[in-house]
């Protein structure tokens, strides 16, 4: 086990907050609901300092149509915080790799040691279209392996020769790289593409909430490929004083979520190639039982039924989401990245109430 507590990041809600979790209507916009607090510079701001103080270690920012850039908001927010770090998602292929890199160098120049990067192939073929991409599923990962390769090499000071079969990059190198400020590359995704260019490429490899027994399996499967690879966990967290609470607050947003907006977002989930997001659907199926929803003890997959991605939260009281959390890491998960909802609020309460409760099962688990 490792000696030191597990490091817990916090989600920023770039693309609205609320007490609900998003949901794709009909017009694949997101509901109200979910988006009362816009993703405004103040508010934003005002997430990212509560998560600092409460004492996470980063705040992952999304990428996507529907989200605000997360070079420019990291940016901005990193003058507004001291010591958080920043968890940047970026969508290979989109973009120049030697862009990239001369950007992560200048950002970490700015900032020291305050960054990683969040490499994101992208699972949905219409969202990619509308970006201007028309690769297929795997040919996308083989781009993304050649984008993570030029992208280390350059971070870590090296001039980049590279032809490849979606990448020519000639004689590139970064102006006085800041080469002894690491830069870890996290990485996402389910299918066998997925977990080759992880095996490769990746310092950190993410997996979206499922049960234990799965995370075990496929924690397993990587760590005989790649024994340099350590695992975080993407989870939301509904945490209360008791149980009883946990699951009221439950019970309060599935009531909540629209029908339509549940068959809406299954549509559109059902069209998307990505492998992570049909484990996430088969998780529920598309039901909206409440006895079909929970899916393991603790772990809830009502928050799936609109929203893409993760999709499933931790519920429970303050001790017993502590504890899920400790069998996860038992498993061999070294980090988590929460979100709650709304994501400023719930950064207090889950710094203040679950985090001490995970480092003290931790060091018991740790000492024994």
């Amino acid at each position: 086990m490792p000696a030191q507590p597990p490091p817990l990041h916090w989600f920023l809600p770039t693309g609205g907050d609320g007490r609900d979790p998003g949901g794709v209507t009909a017009a694949q916009a997101r509901t109200h609901a979910a988006t009362r607090r816009a993703p405004s510079l103040d508010y934003l701001g005002q997430v990212a300092r509560a998560a600092e103080l409460a004492g996470f270690h980063s705040l992952l920012t999304p990428v996507g149509l529907g989200c605000v850039d997360p070079w420019v908001l990291t940016s901005a927010l990193a003058a507004r915080t001291e010591r958080i770090g920043f968890l940047v998602a970026f969508r290979a292929g989109l973009a120049s790799p030697t862009l990239l890199a001369q950007q992560a160098d200048t950002f970490r120049q700015l900032v020291g040691r305050r960054l990683a990067l969040d490499v994101v192939t992208g699972g949905d073929p219409a969202e990619q279209r509308a970006y201007g991409d028309r690769l297929d599923h795997d040919e996308r990962y083989a781009r993304t392996d050649e984008v993570m390769a030029v992208v280390r090499d350059l971070l870590d000071g090296k001039r980049v020769d590279h032809h490849g079969p979606h990448l020519r990059i000639e004689d590139a190198a970064l102006h006085r790289p800041a080469a002894d400020l690491p830069v870890p590359l996290y990485f996402g995704g389910a299918s066998p593409a997925a977990e080759d260019v992880a095996a490769r490429r990746a310092d950190v490899q993410l997996f979206w909430g499922e049960p234990p027994a799965r995370i075990a399996e496929r924690i397993a499967r990587l760590r005989a490929r790649a024994p340099h690879l350590r695992y975080g966990l993407r989870l939301h967290v509904i945490s209360r004083d008791t149980a009883e609470e946990a699951w009221a607050e439950a019970d309060r947003i599935l009531a909540g979520i629209d029908p339509e907006a549940v068959r809406a977002s299954q549509e559109r989930f059902a069209r998307m190639d990505s492998t992570g997001q049909a484990r996430m659907t088969a998780l529920h199926g598309g039901s909206t039982d409440a006895a079909r929803l929970t899916v393991a003890p603790n772990l809830w997959a009502g928050i799936g039924l609109v929203r893409e991605g993760a999709g499933t939260a931790l519920v429970g009281s303050h001790d017993e989401v502590a504890r899920k959390l400790e069998e996860y890491r038992a498993l061999g998960v070294g980090e988590f990245l929460l979100s709650g909802y709304p994501h400023l609020e719930e950064a207090l309460r889950v710094g203040e109430e679950v985090a001490p409760r995970l480092r003290a099962l931790a060091a018991r688990k740790t000492a024994a």
